[in-house]
């Protein structure tokens, strides 16, 4: 049988949808961009507003990144932007005073956050993927080849951590560009570890800051680290 829903690595399909900032076509949307669309199951759930606020907190962070955020909801664009009108109690002390995209005073919207879709029948693949799940919360982040690089399930009663999407949108950002990986726990800063498939001259020649091993009882020399480049 074939796993319905979209994998890694497969495109993201380039819908239209009606979002609180007027209708988009995803592909368009993202541009050059990174992009995460995040699920809820609907507007006004507790977990899902907490959510939204730290979303919007953390937006400039992730604007840095060059990273664009997009929620789905299942209901309508108005009640939407009424629920961006809620304080969250996601995001540090007194929260966001908002939760979705909120027009700066020029009339430009804020580039990090776009705010809430219009989850419609219209969106066809999109759909069908958030409805294989209605009840739980998707997270998906997409390169700029508008191609899969994340995807996370959570149930309904556990709030997404979104410093850890971010700490996750670094690593897929530098491992995109340079010849590594990130291990466990790694934080921006942190060492990182030099691909299997990258022979140790040329890791040496890429890595001028150093590259060291760490001991294993086999005595093999697979765990090679270098500085962040």
């Amino acid at each position: 049988a074939v796993m319905p829903g979209l994998l890694l690595g497969d495109e993201a399909p380039n819908f239209e949808a009606d979002t609180t900032q007027g209708r988009i076509r995803f592909h368009d949307f993202l541009g050059d961009s990174w992009g995460i669309l995040f699920s809820h199951p609907r507007d006004f759930t507790p977990v899902c507003t907490t959510e939204l606020g730290r979303a919007a907190k953390l937006a400039p962070e992730f604007s840095k990144r060059n990273v664009k955020m997009i929620a789905l909801s299942i209901d309508s664009v108005q009640d939407h932007l009424s629920w961006c009108k809620v304080r969250a109690l996601g995001g540090g002390s007194g929260g966001s005073s908002c939760c979705c995209l909120t027009p700066k005073a020029t009339g430009e919207p804020h580039t990090g956050f776009i705010g809430v879709l219009k989850f419609r029948a219209g969106m066809g693949k999109v759909f069908s993927i958030f409805l294989e799940h209605p009840t739980k919360s998707r997270v998906f982040v997409f390169g700029p080849d508008k191609k899969l690089k994340l995807s996370i399930l959570y149930p309904a009663t556990t709030g997404r951590n979104f410093d850890e999407i971010l700490r996750v949108v670094d690593s897929l950002q530098l491992t995109a560009y340079k010849k590594v990986a990130t291990p466990v726990d790694w934080k921006p800063g942190d060492s990182v570890m030099v691909v299997p498939s990258l022979p140790d001259e040329e890791a040496k020649k890429l890595f001028p800051k150093g590259i060291f091993t760490k001991e294993l009882p086999s005595g093999k020399k697979y765990l090679r680290y270098t500085p962040q480049p």
